[in-house]
């Protein structure tokens, strides 16, 4: 489809979803579960930061962002990741973004060179994953080494067990956690492992924390404290975070990137070439929502609810298992894109197999696909359509969940 290089690029996981579902009726009005498209009701303050900053949308944006965003976006990751006063200058250690995939995808751009350690640049990625994360190795020139996250390794990679020629060509390893799409979330000794990895192999860590805000039991280990515990610094770290997740505002295309002020100032000369900037009425509503918690704990209990749901419906049965953050449910089904095929055709129920955001680790092997068994749900819509979507979900799989 697209030249050179990104002739490798994987196709998007809804493309694949579409062309297999898409030329069969669904068997009852169509309910879909399988994108992660937050559907709460924006908090009331946000429409009324857009409409009182009103006038921006008249003036090009700055690339860094406003002082009020600036300050905003500091205290958040002050306050959320238990940093010292000081910490974060909020004007060197982060940027705002069009959303988290804009930033994961320059990300690379930065810091790829032509060559290191005398080949081809590595960068890691989590298998499954994101597909933004393998556009961006591609685009950047580099080699995307698919590492497996499966049951056996927590669903979570073992960047450490790749042969040593791989992790010397390394540049930077994409990590998620909560990781979509397991829910998996690393410890304090994973990600103190990453970075011991990152010094040795002089790497950069690019951390997906776009779910740090949505859990159960208690919140997620971080990169930035762990890192800042660790060395008492933010090198080889960019840690990605988003209003997506967090207070459920997808089309507000608005997160940041935060991190070592070398890697920062790299990225703010690539932005202020590429020109991606967020209008300043955005940025007044980020701000608000920046400093506001009240909306992100009562967002939390939302999917805590869902997920409650969830345990009930589906958690005598042994293809469930309770994500520790996130708001996917990752089904054993044994085969997911079966298992798709069948919800769609008898229910109208639309799930994404987990094989579509996997790489196969033995070429023509299909069920050597860490997604192959799975399926991938997203409770992201209201309670009483989930709950009546996943009773539909455990009839028709009664026989593989």
């Amino acid at each position: 489809m697209l030249p050179g290089r990104l002739a490798e690029l994987p196709p998007s996981s809804f493309a694949q979803l579409a062309s297999l579902l898409d030329g069969h009726k669904p068997g009852k009005p169509p309910v879909s579960l399988a994108v992660g498209d937050p559907q709460s009701v924006p908090p009331a303050f946000i429409a009324e930061a857009i409409a009182k900053s009103a006038q921006g949308f008249g003036q090009y944006p700055p690339i860094n962002g406003t002082a009020d965003w600036r300050e905003a976006a500091a205290s958040w990751l002050r306050r959320r990741f238990n940093l010292p006063t000081g910490t974060i200058d909020p004007e060197i250690h982060l940027l705002p973004l069009n959303g988290t995939r804009e930033g994961l995808f320059l990300a690379p751009q930065i810091l790829t060179p032509e060559k290191k350690a005398g080949g081809r640049p590595v960068i890691l990625i989590p298998n499954p994953f994101y597909q933004c994360y393998a556009a961006a190795a591609l685009a950047a020139g580099a080699e995307a080494v698919f590492v497996p996250a499966t049951e056996q390794t927590g669903f979570l990679p073992d960047f450490a067990g790749l042969p040593k020629d791989v992790l010397e060509r390394t540049v930077a390893a994409y990590f998620c956690s909560p990781s979509n799409p397991e829910g998996a979330c690393a410890s304090e000794d994973y990600w103190r492992t990453l970075f011991a990895l990152a010094d040795r192999y002089d790497f950069t860590v690019f951390a997906d924390e776009c779910y740090a805000d949505i859990y159960f039991d208690r919140p997620p280990t971080t990169a930035l404290d762990t890192r800042f515990k660790q060395s008492s610094n933010f090198e080889r770290l960019l840690t990605f975070h988003s209003l997506s997740k967090r207070s459920g505002l997808p089309g507000l295309r608005s997160g940041i990137v935060a991190g070592e002020p070398a890697l920062m100032k790299k990225f703010r000369y690539l932005r202020n070439t590429a020109g991606p900037q967020v209008p300043t009425p955005l940025l007044a509503a980020s701000a608000a929502a920046w400093r506001d918690e009240d909306h992100v704990i009562a967002n939390r209990a939302t999917y805590a609810a869902r997920f409650e749901v969830a345990k009930r419906i589906l958690g005598n049965r042994t293809g469930f298992r309770m994500p520790q953050g996130g708001f996917f449910l990752w089904l054993d089904v044994g085969n997911g894109e079966e298992a798709a095929l069948k919800l769609w055709r008898e229910e109208g129920i639309r799930t994404l197999p987990g094989a579509y955001m996997g790489r196969e680790t033995q070429p023509g092997k299909t069920q050597s696909n860490p997604g192959f068994r799975y399926l991938r749900v997203a409770l992201v819509s209201d309670l009483v359509t989930i709950e009546a979507a996943l009773v539909r979900v455990a009839e028709t799989l009664s026989g593989t969940l």
